[in-house]
């Protein structure tokens, strides 16, 4: 099958490379441009795009390793209040993060318990409000957005709400990342939300998880990609004993090894993108996806750096840039071992 882009994700993948190869601000930029708009709709200013484009964008920010919050602000915010949310949720939500103004997140993990389907954090009515109670861990960027989307369990089911992270109720302690990237324990002790807080309950846990790992997975590709071309040229630029090191057996040999799990993990997230942006059934391909990015990518980083030698451990070079994003993304798909298990699951089943 055929997964190759079209004119329009061609043509979007460029813009997000010239925009972020040439500005200084990259998340201005980002969003002078209209990159941050396209999963708008057109009343709102937007392009009516959806994930197939975004991970066009979440793609080129991994590729030059850019340090900006498009992967919260987007798969993570934007496209689920799109898809989700009420329009006048949409209208006051979704244009300041278009404009590059505010921020949008979501909590998907608790102790223990990656992208938990089932939260434990529930939500419980009184007095015509709904009162939030659990923990939840690596939010990233809490603070800084306007409204983090919090999975809970209720009565009936499972919700997402849309939590002010500076309400009554909730505390925010930051917790370390190998990027640096602020990142958030949450805690939320009967934190009061209302009906209009509610995004569209009705399967909206998986449906944000589907985006959330759709939005990991472009952003994935690019990184891994990004630091395949920085090791070939360094490879084919740097010189021993008067030969490029490209030019010897065992350098060919491991950036080859780097080139097939790349390659591999490109066509299995480009497969389940596709799948999802077509409205198909994409679980499988999503777990896949998963699974090959938060196995493969930590050690063909590791063999990115072991070829550059001293290189790559320079602060002033950009390959740490890639590795430290690629073990945090892989800390938001929650480790190899869960997404192993996940398919074990799946096959089982």
């Amino acid at each position: 099958m055929d997964f190759t882009l079209d004119d329009t994700q061609t043509e979007i993948a460029a813009l997000a490379a010239k925009v972020l190869g040439a500005e200084d601000d990259p998340w201005r930029a980002l969003a002078s441009s209209g990159l941050l708009a396209l999963a708008l709709p057109p009343d709102l200013e937007g392009d009516g795009l959806g994930i197939a484009e975004v991970a066009q964008v979440l793609t080129e920010v991994g590729r030059v390793a850019a340090p900006v919050p498009a992967y919260a602000a987007l798969a993570l915010g934007v496209l689920p209040v799109e898809t989700l949310g009420t329009p006048q949720q949409r209208a006051e939500l979704l244009p300041p993060v278009a404009a590059g103004e505010a921020l949008l997140t979501a909590a998907l993990h608790e102790p223990s318990a990656p992208l938990v389907a089932e939260p434990a954090t529930t939500a419980r009515a009184r007095d015509g409000k709904w009162l939030l109670a659990g923990v939840k861990t690596a939010v990233p960027y809490a603070s800084e957005a306007g409204r983090i989307l919090t999975p809970v369990s209720t009565p009936h089911g499972t919700a997402v709400y849309l939590v002010d992270p500076h309400a009554d109720g909730v505390t925010l302690v930051r917790t370390p990342t190998s990027a640096g990237t602020p990142e958030y324990t949450v805690r939320l002790a009967d934190v009061a939300v209302e009906e209009a807080d509610l995004l569209f309950d009705r399967g909206a846990v998986a449906a944000l998880h589907r985006l959330a790992l759709a939005g990991a997975l472009a952003l994935g590709d690019g990184l891994l990609a990004g630091a395949l071309t920085l090791t070939v040229k360094h490879v084919g630029e740097r010189t021993q004993f008067g030969r490029p090191l490209a030019t010897f057996q065992a350098v060919a040999g491991q950036i080859a090894d780097v080139y097939v799990a790349a390659r591999t993990v490109h066509l299995a997230v480009t497969s389940a993108v596709w799948r999802l942006a077509s409205g198909l059934d994409a679980d499988a391909e999503l777990d896949i996806a998963a699974y090959w990015l938060a196995e493969e990518a930590p050690k063909a980083l590791a063999t990115c750096h072991h070829l550059h030698g001293g290189v790559g451990v320079d602060e002033t070079y950009p390959l740490h840039r890639y590795s430290s994003a690629v073990k945090d993304l892989g800390r938001a798909l929650g480790g190899a071992a869960h997404r192993l298990g996940r398919l074990g699951e799946r096959v089982a089943g």
